[in-house]
């Protein structure tokens, strides 16, 4: 089974697919599908995008038996689910990479969004990772995925629609005021062209924002001095967050650029990256329990300036 079923009163399209069910569940070592000899690559690589054999969305969905039945609507899965693998190493992570090699995932990136966002269907490209068995990771090895999507998500729209008042009202982009208006207290890093740092409203205790200086939309609009750059950046917040606590760090690392193909394109949206780390100390998870998923109003146990220098204060050396 693998569709989209309309929820009437959220306005939001839910993917049904059964076919996750069969992903493997943190396999050892010896038995990773993503190691080199592995069951997806048997071949030696250096790093990877491959599509996903457990897909939410296919370039070539099942049919479905009905479109719409009153308030009731479905379409076809349509859509791509690809699997970055990082780097050939099962036991590296962003936070040990050379940065070398995390130059050559970012350009990666560039290029699938490049690829993918020439498929006409295609409207949002969201590229993601999650890290750790703590936020449902299924593979211990580096890896990220990309969903291409035959919609805009909710939380997306939810996004452009508030930057795009906040130009209207006040004449500006709110990330690049924000990053003119930021203190020291929440920064965590700050390079020539990006700033990470806990926001003001951060949801997640550990939470961190990266904001590229420079107003883009996606990152097609990349230079290759912010490439570099950017790449250092997510090596050196990977490293802060493995070092707070002295182990590996879980975390969902999620990129935010604006639609393709669609006229919800909207100029304001200002690309970044959320980091929602879901610890809220060494041996304590940051729940998402029912005010949170019920009514997305987050309750943050720890105080974003507290949190970041907590981060800003652990050293690390590239």
């Amino acid at each position: 089974m693998m569709e989209l079923r309309y929820n009437p009163l959220t306005d939001e399209w839910i993917i049904v697919s059964a076919t996750t069910q069969k992903r493997p569940v943190q396999p050892s070592k010896e038995e990773c599908p993503i190691c080199p000899g592995g069951l997806e690559l048997p071949e030696e690589y250096d790093l990877v995008a491959f599509e996903n054999r457990f897909p939410s969305l296919k370039m070539d969905p099942p049919e479905i038996d009905w479109y719409q039945n009153g308030p009731l609507k479905k379409k076809r899965s349509y859509g791509v689910c690809e699997v970055v693998v990082y780097t050939s190493e099962h036991d590296s992570a962003l936070s040990k990479m050379p940065l070398t090699q995390i130059e050559k995932l970012v350009k990666m990136w560039v290029d699938r969004t490049a690829q993918l966002s020439e498929l006409k269907e295609i409207k949002y490209i969201f590229i993601f990772e999650n890290r750790g068995k703590e936020v449902g990771a299924s593979l211990a090895h580096p890896h990220g995925q990309i969903y291409a999507f035959p919609f805009i998500p909710k939380r997306i729209e939810v996004k452009i629609d508030a930057m795009s008042k906040w130009y209207r009202d006040e004449g500006n982009c709110p990330i690049c005021e924000i990053i003119q208006n930021e203190g020291e207290e929440r920064k965590v890093y700050e390079t020539e062209n990006f700033v990470a740092l806990v926001p003001f409203y951060a949801r997640f205790p550990y939470e961190v924002h990266v904001y590229p200086k420079r107003h883009y939309s996606t990152l097609l609009e990349f230079s290759e001095k912010e490439k570099k750059e950017f790449a250092k950046v997510l090596k050196v917040i990977t490293m802060k967050y493995d070092k707070l606590f002295e182990q590996a760090f879980p975390y969902m690392m999620m990129f935010f650029q604006a639609p393709f193909n669609s006229e919800n394109v909207s100029p304001f949206f200002h690309f970044h990256v959320e980091f929602n780390p879901p610890k809220r100390d060494k041996n304590k998870i940051k729940w998402m329990a029912s005010v949170e998923t019920g009514t997305w109003t987050f309750i943050n146990p720890v105080l974003p300036e507290e949190a970041a220098k907590r981060l800003r204060d652990v050293e690390v050396v590239l």
